[in-house]
């Protein structure tokens, strides 16, 4: 049984700058996404579907928040041998120095990784989407006598240099490796993806950062062969590649890399289409995460159109279009969401808290009566006032405010931040 033989470990990743402002106080596995879910629930519920209950989650920047949802939520039976423990990046005589990348955080690992019984190691990274059952991998790995496989995804030409573009011959064995290629060097990098891939234009390899290994050539790596290597995609893997037998699972199913503030916002809407690339409501594919012992939403006077609201809202908006709203979220009267993610709120107000701040001018959690927030995301725990109006899109330059920022034209509304009356960003 593939749950007796593989431990899974899920880098909790950097400093997550590119996702900045969401990552200022969190790390990138924490971020909410979907209006209920942390982005770390998508691996370890990929886990859990494919049989894989035995986990460990590498921390080390902002990690309180990741910590806490992870202590809070997974916790096996008794009678069961899974567990999900985080492994905090730690200062000792012999590693006296923090992960320094993704093979450093796992070498670093290794001495409590190994008191388990396991032949293979399933590494996965903890800022993606998507919905694999990695027992078709791990039977692929089996199947071709491999030392290390690699998930791969065709891509198309645009998106081909933000990864590592790999060829593979016949027997789906990996032959060549570059990180990163530059446009000029794409036309010697193609590959046969197969009809339905290369009608769509996606005729090139790119690892997705998903690795099984062999037990023993994982410590040999690490611990010996490659040392003082402390990135896996930009020095394990290509020397590998001339060393070992690294085969390529291909993939073909949805999968986005939550790299920047674009891809998260675009993540996240897309949800809310009518036929979703990633699919919340598949019984055989579910997203696990906190149970929350929340009131159902309840809404009044709104008109709503592909959106996604979360358990615990109290909306009277006017509209609310192509949106997703997260748990405890408020909206008030007259108010119109078009294309935003609200995040929501950690915890409600009551009558006497939102009395007292608005006797000192301190709007109430959440969005105010009359707002117009347009291409938006919404930190938790945001207070914006009434006749508040936000637009992003292309016509702003980024920047970086003490209440938002702005990235490729989306607004960011830093979590808890205090937007009074009246405002406007246009």
């Amino acid at each position: 049984m593939i749950s007796k033989k593989v431990v899974a470990v899920i880098l909790g990743g950097g400093a997550g700058t590119r996702l900045f402002p969401l990552t200022a106080t969190r790390s990138k596995p924490a971020v909410p996404i979907a209006g209920k879910y942390r982005l770390v629930d998508i691996p370890i519920s990929n886990c859990i579907n494919s049989s894989i209950n035995r986990m460990f989650v590498l921390t080390q920047y902002n990690s309180a928040s990741l910590n806490k949802h992870i202590k809070n939520t997974y916790q096996f039976s008794g009678f069961s041998s899974g567990f999900v423990d985080i492994l905090a990046a730690e200062q000792t005589p012999d590693s006296p120095g923090w992960f320094q990348g993704t093979a450093d955080a796992v070498r670093q690992s290794l001495k409590h990784i190994e008191k388990n019984d396991f032949e293979y190691v399933l590494i996965l990274s903890g800022d993606q989407l998507y919905q694999m059952d990695f027992a078709d991998m791990f039977n692929h790995h089996q199947q071709a006598g491999a030392d290390i496989t690699i998930a791969t995804i065709p891509v198309g030409e645009r998106e081909a240099p933000e990864f590592g573009i790999l060829k593979s011959n016949p027997e789906q064995l990996i032959t060549s490796f570059i990180e990163k290629p530059s446009k000029d060097l794409l036309p010697q990098w193609t590959s046969d993806t197969g009809s339905t891939m290369a009608q769509q234009g996606r005729n090139y390899l790119a690892s997705m950062g998903i690795y099984i290994f062999n037990r023993k050539v994982l410590f040999d790596l690490l611990e010996t062969e490659k040392r003082n290597a402390t990135d896996f995609g930009k020095e394990i893997i290509p020397d590998s590649i001339n060393h070992y037998k690294v085969s390529s699972f291909q993939y073909e199913g949805y999968w986005t890399d939550i790299g920047n503030i674009y891809s998260f916002f675009e993540a996240n809407l897309s949800l809310t289409l009518d036929i979703p690339p990633f699919n919340l409501f598949d019984n055989d594919k579910m997203v696990y995460s906190r149970a929350r012992m929340l009131p159902p939403a309840k809404i009044s006077g709104s008109t709503i159109d592909q959106t996604i609201i979360a358990e615990g809202s109290i909306i009277h908006a006017a509209h609310i279009s192509n949106s997703v709203i997260g748990i405890r979220s408020r909206i008030g009267q007259g108010s119109n969401i078009t294309s935003c993610y609200i995040m929501g709120n950690d915890f409600y107000e009551t009558i006497d808290e939102i009395a007292a701040n608005q006797s000192k001018g301190i709007p109430k959690i959440g969005i105010g009566d009359h707002c117009s927030l347009k291409n938006v995301i919404a930190d938790k725990d945001c207070r914006i006032g009434n006749h508040v109006v936000i637009e992003g899109g292309s016509h702003l330059a980024d920047t970086d405010h003490p209440l938002y920022a702005i990235k490729d034209g989306i607004v960011v509304v830093k979590k808890g931040a205090v937007i009074n009356d009246g405002f406007e960003l246009r």
